[in-house]
């Protein structure tokens, strides 16, 4: 799969194509429903498949500090929408100038001459252009003028509600993770690369591998059940904290993972975590003591979920 970064990358190569837009934060049900729309027309018409997504999200952009925790940053997201036939992402940098373009520019500019769209489905509540002033009906006037067609895509309905990525963070706050992985069809995931902390997990015989999570804020809180993809006998099964640390005085946001019975060094790798079962909230001790003999809680309180016995 090939990731275009702007319009200004866009060459000959690309066009045509058959096309689908939004923001994909956590590519859930409903998105993939859009996105198997996409590919099983694409094939009809012998056309490679274009998802158009923007960086950062509108909503970031507009307001950063109300902007509600993703699900997936930017590689995750490219990573996820490589499973769903996805050949191509085109990623729109969100700016001021980006903000301003109108939505007849969004058409001419970026689907017609840029991509040569052929064929584009959309969600049902899907608005583009200064002011939010396009819509399906002004993409489908667009494609009956330009020749290609638009297609709407209704909600994806699962237990009688939406399926959305504001549902899918609801979930994940309150720790239901079985209705996030029902949501997104998948476990919870976050990737990252493994970095040197301070080391203190070790100190009292919990070595940790930190991943930092390059986020605002992150959707999940606490102690969890994890599983780790990325190392030699995959996956490994451990306890994982996400927070800022308070009892050691952290600010930023952090991912730690203890694997268990592992021994390998995968300090720089490339790894992969998924959120299985929510054990606690984060909370701040006032001795460190008291924070080690919680850890020694939570992981047994995690290896009782995987069934594993302590080495």
């Amino acid at each position: 799969m090939e990731l275009i970064r702007g319009i200004h990358n866009l060459r000959p190569c690309h066009r045509p194509t058959a096309a689908t837009i939004g923001n994909f934060d956590g590519v859930h049900l409903g998105h993939q429903a859009v996105l198997g729309q996409l590919a099983e027309r694409a094939d009809a018409l012998g056309l490679p498949t274009t998802a158009i997504t923007f960086e950062p999200q509108p909503q970031e952009f507009f307001d950063p500090t109300h902007a509600p925790p993703r699900l997936t940053r930017l590689r995750e997201k490219v990573e996820a929408l490589r499973r769903y036939a996805v050949d191509r992402v085109l990623c729109l940098r969100f700016d001021r100038a980006f903000a301003a373009r109108s939505a007849e520019s969004f058409i001419e500019d970026i689907l017609v001459t840029g991509l040569d769209v052929r064929y584009l489905v959309v969600g049902d509540d899907f608005r583009f252009g200064s002011g939010r002033r396009g819509d399906f009906r002004m993409l489908q006037a667009a494609g009956e003028a330009r020749g290609f067609q638009v297609v709407r895509m209704h909600s994806f309905v699962l237990g009688g509600e939406r399926v959305s990525s504001t549902r899918v963070r609801e979930a994940l706050a309150r720790g239901d993770l079985e209705l996030a992985e029902q949501l997104l069809g998948r476990p919870y995931r976050m990737v990252g690369r493994v970095a040197h902390g301070d080391k203190r997990g070790r100190t009292i015989g919990f070595p940790t591998a930190n991943i930092f999570l390059h986020r605002h804020a992150a959707p999940v809180q606490g102690v969890f059940a994890v599983e780790l993809f990325g190392v030699e006998g995959e996956p490994v099964p451990g306890v994982a904290n996400v927070g800022t640390r308070p009892t050691v005085d952290g600010t930023r946001s952090l991912l730690e993972v203890h694997l268990f019975d592992f021994r390998g060094d995968i300090y720089g790798r490339h790894v992969q975590v998924d959120f299985l079962h929510k054990i606690r909230p984060e909370r701040r001790f006032e001795r460190f003591e008291d924070l080690r003999r919680q850890i020694e809680l939570d992981a047994r309180a995690a290896r009782a979920y995987f069934g594993l016995q302590k080495a």
